[in-house]
C-alpha cells in the first residue's frame, strides 16, 4: 500500500549525455607526446604521510631530505672500493710470487756459475 497516494514511482528522463571523443587521433602531437610519450618524471609513492621515491631500481624515502640516495650512493661506492681493493691485493700477492720465482732462478744460476768458477779453476 503506497503512503502518498501514487501508484508508481516515475522518475524524469534526462537528456542523453554527450560522450567526448576517446579517440586519440584528433589529439595534436604536444599532447600525445604528454599523453603516451615516454617523458614522465620520477615515480613517487605516499603512504601515510611517507613519501618515496623510485630511482635506479630502488625505492628511496623522501622525507629524509636525500640522506637516503647519500647513503645508497655511498654503499654503492664503498663496494666498488672494497672490489677494487681486492684486485689491487690479488695482483700484488702475483707480484710477489713472481719477484719470488726471479729471485729463486737468480740464485740457482748465481750457484751454477759459481759451480762452474770453481770447477774451471780446479782444472788449470
Amino acid at each position: 500500500m503506497p503512503l502518498f497516494g501514487g501508484n508508481k514511482f516515475s522518475p524524469k528522463k534526462t537528456t542523453p549525455r554527450k560522450t567526448p571523443s576517446l579517440s586519440n587521433l584528433h589529439l595534436d602531437s604536444t599532447q600525445q607526446q604528454e599523453e603516451f610519450g615516454l617523458d614522465f618524471g620520477p615515480i613517487k609513492v605516499n603512504l601515510g604521510g611517507s613519501e618515496a621515491v623510485f630511482e635506479d631500481g630502488q625505492w628511496i624515502s623522501d622525507s629524509s631530505g636525500g640522506g637516503g640516495r647519500d647513503i645508497i650512493k655511498m654503499k654503492k661506492q664503498n663496494q666498488q672500493l672494497i672490489e677494487e681493493n681486492n684486485l689491487l691485493k690479488l695482483k700484488m700477492d702475483i707480484l710477489l710470487d713472481m719477484l719470488a720465482e726471479a729471485t729463486a732462478e737468480t740464485h740457482l744460476k748465481e750457484t751454477e756459475i759459481d759451480q762452474l768458477k770453481d770447477l774451471a779453476r780446479r782444472k788449470r
